[in-house]
């Protein structure tokens, strides 16, 4: 059942209010070309990634360019929960017609946490980059939101693994750089209520997510020596 906080929408409306869903589906596969084109991109296990029902989607947070880079390659319609400042300019315009969500850092902003749930309650798909993983690729800091969406909205989680968007600092500009997107796979978190609840949730995200990028570490490690210590992106 429903919480009256939560009211339903449309059993098709996986998406946001608003969104134009041609624009969405016509960016996804502009976006996911380009990102070929630009770069040498290696995905490992696509196909861990669920084809139907609600989805929340965790992973580490290097570059700008890693959100509209699992934007494309989910392969399926998604919203993202990005910091309200980048909803400027002629990004202020397309952002909400493509079904991103708007979210003001360092304070509680309820609005799109619950219209993230109401599209997860519709088998939806929503992207959570944890805060604090910019720049540094840390993954420790994933906070609270992710678990309770995924509680909320019924939703499995699906940790993906970022590495290579990131020019390490000192470097050139780099022509078609290694990119790698590992998908982990998809699990229910921890059932049970309440904070205590909330937080083994959110400690079971943050340990698979850490793994799943160690073990991307790895790869590249051993593809390439000395990637994953100059890069780390």
């Amino acid at each position: 059942m429903t919480s009256g906080l939560i009211p339903e929408y449309p059993a098709q409306e996986e998406l946001p209010p608003g969104t134009w869903r041609w624009l969405q589906g016509f960016t996804r596969w502009i976006g996911i070309w380009c990102f070929y084109v630009g770069y040498r991109l290696r995905v490992r296990h696509r196909e861990r990634i669920p084809a139907t029902g609600p989805v929340v989607v965790v992973a580490n947070h290097s570059a700008m360019v890693d959100g509209p880079l699992l934007y494309g390659l989910l392969g399926r319609r998604s919203s993202f929960l990005i910091k309200q400042e980048m909803f400027r300019g002629p990004l202020g315009w397309v952002l909400p017609r493509i079904g991103q969500l708007a979210v003001r850092r360092g304070e509680v902003d309820r609005a799109p946490l619950l219209t993230a749930v109401r599209l997860l309650r519709h088998g939806g798909v929503v992207v959570v980059f944890p805060e604090g993983t910019r720049g540094t690729g840390d993954v420790a800091s994933a906070q609270h939101g992710a678990a309770w969406l995924a509680r909320a909205g019924g939703a499995r989680m699906l940790p993906v693994a970022i590495r290579g968007t990131r020019r390490p600092a000192g470097s050139d500009r780099r022509f078609r750089p290694a990119v790698d997107v590992l998908i982990g796979q998809p699990f229910a978190v921890p059932p049970g209520k309440g904070r205590t609840a909330l937080t083994t949730a959110t400690t079971e995200i943050r340990n698979r997510l850490a793994a799943l990028v160690l073990e991307l570490d790895a790869i590249r490690c051993l593809g390439r020596p000395g990637a994953a210590r100059t890069e780390r992106a």
